[in-house]
């Protein structure tokens, strides 16, 4: 028998463990705890986790990247919603656009919870760091704490997806029909939330520039244009 403490964090545990069979019942039927729960996980995770990013820059930058952090995630899952839901059938997995809605939900829910679980060690990590500034320490910093995110945002990433797929393959009932479909929704999501991070940038913070929920340029060029000129950059062709 479930104790009243343990059944309250029943949907947590079956969220993070992943296991197909349990979470079906969260994409057969619309049910609006369950989608609660997830909106929950997003805002609280991933807010912890974008305040902990933020506060190297300065208290109001940790408040903003809290709001900007969760609001990329929600707006990617529900921008790429139909997308994802067309291209399952035709890759050979028939889903409604209610269930490929939720199951990018949840999968974004198992990170959103990962990173809220190290925002503690990250938000220690910045408090030990030498604080924003000019010369090579803060430059340093800058750097670990650069690489940090990455390796914490991509370790995340992969096990919600690791977790997306199985229940992709418990669905289709086949490796390669859940491989397709994996790949092609993490293209769609790729390409709109670099956009979207483009645009609600900055995160982390330059002391060069001014604390602002965004830049006065949000809106010009685009995440793709900044990469392709970054690389031309390196190697040196104008």
């Amino acid at each position: 028998m479930i104790e009243p403490a343990q059944a309250e964090n029943a949907p947590l545990r079956q969220l993070l463990r992943g296991e197909p069979a349990a979470l079906r019942p969260w994409i057969d039927r619309w049910d609006g705890k369950r989608i609660f729960f997830c909106l929950a996980a997003i805002l609280i995770g991933a807010g912890l986790y974008g305040a902990a990013m933020g506060s190297w820059r300065s208290p109001s930058q940790a408040w903003f990247v809290a709001v900007k952090f969760p609001m990329i995630i929600l707006l990617t899952t529900v921008g790429n919603s139909l997308l994802n839901a067309m291209l399952a059938p035709l890759l050979g997995l028939n889903l409604s656009l209610r269930q490929s809605f939720m199951a990018i939900l949840m999968s974004f829910a198992i990170a959103s919870a990962i990173l809220g679980s190290f925002s503690p060690l990250v938000a220690f990590m910045v408090w030990n760091v030498p604080p924003m500034g000019v010369g090579p320490p803060a430059q340093q910093a800058y750097t670990v704490i650069q690489l940090t995110h990455v390796g914490v945002i991509a370790f995340a990433g992969l096990t919600a997806n690791l977790r997306l797929a199985q229940l992709l393959r418990h669905f289709s009932g086949h490796t390669g029909v859940a491989r397709r479909v994996l790949f092609a929704w993490l293209a769609g999501n790729l390409f709109l939330g670099s956009q979207l991070s483009w645009i609600l940038r900055p995160f982390i913070g330059s002391p060069g520039l001014p604390v602002e929920f965004l830049r006065s340029n949000a809106l010009h060029g685009n995440f793709y244009e900044t990469v392709l000129r970054s690389l031309l950059n390196l190697l040196n062709i104008k």
